[in-house]
């Protein structure tokens, strides 16, 4: 292994990356070690409320409003910050990693907004984290292009930066560290080092081009962890002599507690909301992660059966386009994970239909805007956003007071129709085994049976698993889920995989089960996927 280097204050760890002295300059750690030391000691205070909540909630309280924070929700007086240059029109946001070639096709996309995530499509390795941040300080600069293996040439076609998507960041959540990037031994978190090293390089480029430093904050579990972003936020700013509510955050609303929270978290962010979005693949996962083990009235059909009709989303999104609309904040709505296959124009066609009910039902439903995982499924997202909002940038007049906030109803997970199959064990085996080999060789977003794939997709997967096998839950051909059976499934899906030269089958085969079928259940996949990553990592070094 490389011997650590330390650079004003912070050790860095890991092997170098070309280029990466234009990302970690001096100043740059200087501000990043400002805010972890910050912070460092809120963050893990936090992290150890949110599982002192799970236990809570595995014994039986169910999640509720809370009576502490009725004032701010009866409190019809206040709103978030007016709507910031380049946010007023969101009707379709194009998802995806910071990779070189996915940064250009985001901005090609024709959508109006670009999630550029450092979270659940990019696997953190260091090469991804320093690349990323080159990426995206290239492309504000008006120098990215790239050639593929195959020869084709990439260039961004937007004649001026505001002819582009506007660039929201998302940094990784609380629970990730950066183990390359020590203060006094201890890793700074990952969302620290992703959001202050894009602030700090790009913040004034953003301003000057007409746009500013904005950001998705991905699982956040109540208020207070809002509190603490927005800590951050004034903290940034100040340290750069930046005014006060330059930064724009909209916050995914991807857990089931923070679900009951959502105005108190945008009144947290007032002076920097921008809004709320659907995560509707994180906010399954965190249903099953919390109820895991409280018995059937918790057990969900099979992964595909869960839709946005279910009485339990409709009630999370119906519930958030209200908090959004009452407070002045946009409301953007779940992703289309749907890949095109330019190959079969049949499976194209019953996709592209399911894609287009999809939007239909959010645009009508309230939402100002919604995400696509493809550049092919802009053009059907915004014909739909279209249709709703003409030249309206969005209707945040639609304030739908005739949604009454139900905790109830945020919990009626009993209610979903569907069943458990052997398919769908299978489908969930599949899945997580390949997209777990895939974010071992350092792809994040990986496109299967026709879907793209991230970390949230392939939790509700293994979730499933470990929540079916537990609760003996059986199957709609009569079949137990036992461990057993669930091992001979393990079986015989792995050996239908495509094997390939430098695959990770093994590995990603020998995790899966760590996570889906073993006693214990981590409460991110990514931990001790990323603790093995680190591993080999270190390995590759020494060598």
């Amino acid at each position: 292994m490389n011997d650590p280097i330390t650079l004003n204050g912070i050790s860095l760890t890991a092997p170098t990356v070309r280029r990466q002295e234009e990302i970690l300059t001096p100043q740059a750690l200087d501000f990043v070690k400002a805010l972890h030391k910050a912070t460092a000691t809120r963050r893990q205070e936090l992290l150890q409320q949110r599982q002192t909540r799970r236990t809570q909630i595995s014994n039986g309280a169910d999640p509720s409003f809370l009576t502490e924070t009725a004032h701010i929700r009866e409190d019809t007086s206040w709103k978030v910050a007016p709507t910031a240059p380049g946010l007023e029109d969101r009707r379709v946001e194009i998802t995806g990693p910071v990779d070189r070639k996915m940064t250009i096709n985001a901005l090609n996309s024709g959508a109006k907004v670009w999630l550029a995530d450092m979270e659940d499509s990019s696997t953190p390795s260091w090469a991804n984290v320093i690349n990323g941040q080159l990426n995206l300080r290239d492309a504000l600069d008006h120098k990215i292009d790239f050639t593929s293996p195959e020869g084709k040439d990439y260039k961004v076609q937007g004649s001026t930066f505001t002819d582009l998507p506007t660039i929201v960041v998302r940094p990784r959540g609380w629970h990730l560290p950066e183990k390359h990037m020590l203060v006094d031994n201890t890793p700074i978190a990952g969302g620290i080092v992703d959001f202050g090293l894009y602030f700090f390089h790009n913040a004034q480029r953003l301003i000057s081009q007409g746009r500013g430093p904005y950001f998705y904050l991905p699982k956040i579990e109540n208020h207070l962890e809002a509190r603490l972003w927005n800590d951050i936020f004034i903290l940034a700013q100040d340290l750069l002599g930046i005014p006060q509510g330059t930064i724009r955050a909209t916050v995914l609303i991807e857990t089931i507690t923070a679900a009951f929270e959502m105005e108190e978290i945008l009144y947290e962010l007032r002076d920097h909301a921008a809004g709320l979005n659907a995560g509707r693949w994180d906010y399954i996962f965190s249903v099953i992660k919390n109820f895991r083990t409280r018995g059937p009235r918790f057990v969900l059909p099979d992964r595909n059966l869960v839709t946005m009709t279910a009485p339990f989303m409709r009630a999370y999104t119906e519930q958030l386009v209200r908090a959004c609309h009452r407070r002045g904040a946009h409301a953007i709505g779940g992703m289309a994970a749907f890949i095109p296959n330019r190959k079969d124009a049949a499976v194209n066609d019953v996709a592209m239909e399911k894609v287009r009910a999809d939007k239909t039902r959010e645009a009508n439903d309230g939402f100002d805007g919604s995400w696509v995982a493809h550049p092919d499924l802009v053009p059907v997202a915004m014909e739909v956003f279209d249709g709703v909002l003409g030249d309206r940038p969005n209707q945040l007049e639609r304030t739908r007071e005739d949604v009454v906030p139900n905790d109830k109803a945020l919990l009626d997970i009993a209610a979903t129709p569907g069943v458990i199959t052997e398919a769908g064990i299978r489908s969930n085996i599949e899945v997580g085994i390949r997209y777990i080999e895939s974010w071992l060789r350092g792809n994040g977003a990986a496109a299967i049976n026709n879907l793209m794939e991230d970390a949230a997709t392939a939790e509700i997967s293994r979730s499933q698993i470990w929540q079916w096998i537990h609760a003996s839950a059986v199957t709609d051909e009569g079949e137990i889920i036992t461990h057993q059976w669930v091992e001979h499934l393990v079986d015989e899906e792995f050996s239908a995989l495509d094997r390939f030269e430098g695959d990770r089958f093994d590995d990603a085969r020998e995790l899966f089960e760590e996570v889906a079928c073993g006693e214990h259940f981590p409460t991110f996949l990514t931990v001790p996927a990323y603790a093995r990553f680190l591993h080999e990592s270190q390995e590759l070094a020494a060598a």
